[in-house]
């Protein structure tokens, strides 16, 4: 792998792994901040256009249950219950991607998300004794593999955002908690136009559209931190109705 020079030979080096491991399907699917899709792997190139052509991003668990998740995880364990999740399935399965999945999720810089995933078709039980035993050098075949597509495709990486300020930090990260912007200026002991003149040097420093996309933007790229982690952090928290919720900002972090 340190000796590729081209995006191109990842595939090669996709089907290397697929034979190590002994599995029917050795995939790496990487999604950029901008929406744009690159891969490498055996999946059938059938598969691969009608993966794209039928926008399959939008229902596939695998991508949608990763998104969610830092950690490994077997595809039994995503949600197949919606009709389209379903349908889904039964067309992968159709076109040999096999019945048991295990994917790494990876997140690199300026909001990269990618998947590095095998798949073969066995019983469960197969399946688990396998993904025991090979997990760790599956986890680092996938982080050597987005480094590796990274270094190689530096034209695909969106310019690095500027830093936040603490200041521009803690304004985006109350709104992303769904306060109002009153609430948010007591907390940090600013009027509500200093926290507008944060606001608006965070956007621009993220090259946001506007707050929710800023709020978005900051997310996405790990620049704040939202979740049971940021409640249940000291600094008693004060105490909020429905009302007192902005709409846009909760939308923003949904």
């Amino acid at each position: 792998m340190q000796a590729v020079a081209r995006l191109e030979d990842l595939q090669d080096i996709a089907q290397q792994l697929r034979d190590h491991f002994g599995v029917l399907h050795c995939v790496y699917h990487w999604v950029s901040a901008d929406g744009q899709q690159y891969g490498c792997g055996t999946y059938s190139r059938e598969w691969c256009i009608k993966y794209v052509v039928e926008d399959y991003l939008r229902v596939d668990p695998v991508i949608i249950g990763c998104y969610q998740r830092f950690h490994p995880v077997d595809w039994k364990r995503l949600d197949w219950s919606s009709k389209a999740a379903r349908a889904f399935r039964s067309e992968s399965i159709a076109h040999g991607v096999g019945t048991q999945g295990f994917s790494i999720p990876i997140r690199g810089p300026n909001g990269q998300f990618a998947l590095f995933s095998i798949s073969h078709s066995s019983d469960d039980e197969e399946w688990a004794k396998f993904t025991l035993a090979h997990q760790r050098d599956l986890i680092l075949a996938a982080h050597f593999f987005n480094q590796k597509a990274l270094e190689l495709a530096g034209a695909r990486a969106p310019e690095p955002s500027k830093s936040l300020s603490p200041r521009e930090i803690d304004a985006l990260t109350f709104l992303a908690m769904g306060y109002g912007r009153g609430q948010v200026a007591d907390m940090l002991s600013i009027s509500e136009h200093t926290l507008r003149a944060y606001i608006e040097s965070a956007r621009f420093k993220l090259g946001a559209l506007n707050t929710i996309h800023a709020v978005a933007r900051a997310v996405g790229e790990g620049l704040i931190v939202l979740g049971g982690a940021a409640r249940s952090a000291k600094g008693g928290w004060p105490q909020i109705s429905e009302r007192d919720v902005e709409p846009v900002a909760m939308a923003a972090v949904r």
